[in-house]
């Protein structure tokens, strides 16, 4: 095959791989509770709704980041450009990073650790399932360009 015609993935994996860990959380959680945390309730349910807020608001900032460069924001879409602005100067996974702070805080909010637990699993799916292909796409597409900006720009945080 082609390095330059190299195609993304044909499966949007990130919903489904997020969406499965949250269900399972949620399922286990009725089997056997894992709670977060011990004292105060309403400082974890505080600091969760504040983390989900500001992973929504990266989500958004991302994908109307992707979207002025005509860039699809799902995985399936072909990149046509290498984005580098908004919050592709700080992460090259901010949407990604978007759905792990939001599911984490959900645990928060809930008080409960399966949650916690879930969104590390699924951010560990994302790199391995998802990531990895996006890269090769991303290497293939833009060759030394995006080599230099995976130099310059972690993967998560």
């Amino acid at each position: 095959m082609n390095a330059y015609r190299l195609k993304p993935l044909r499966y949007p994996w990130p919903p489904v791989l997020y969406g499965t860990a949250l269900l399972l959380a949620l399922v286990a959680a009725q089997f056997s509770p894992l709670p977060v945390g011990s004292g105060h309730p309403w400082m974890f349910r505080m600091g969760g709704l504040l983390l989900f807020i500001a992973a929504a608001l990266l989500d958004i900032w991302a994908m109307k980041t992707l979207f002025e460069h005509q860039t699809p924001f799902t995985n399936t879409g072909c990149a046509r450009h290498l984005v580098k602005t908004g919050p592709y100067r700080l992460t090259r996974n901010p949407i990604y990073l978007g759905y792990t702070l939001a599911t984490i805080g959900l645990g928060l909010m809930m008080g409960n650790g399966w949650l916690l637990l879930a969104a590390l699993m699924a951010a560990i799916g994302i790199r391995f399932a998802v990531i990895r292909c996006e890269e090769q796409h991303l290497l293939a597409r833009f060759g030394i360009d995006y080599e230099y900006y995976c130099r310059r720009t972690r993967r998560w945080i």
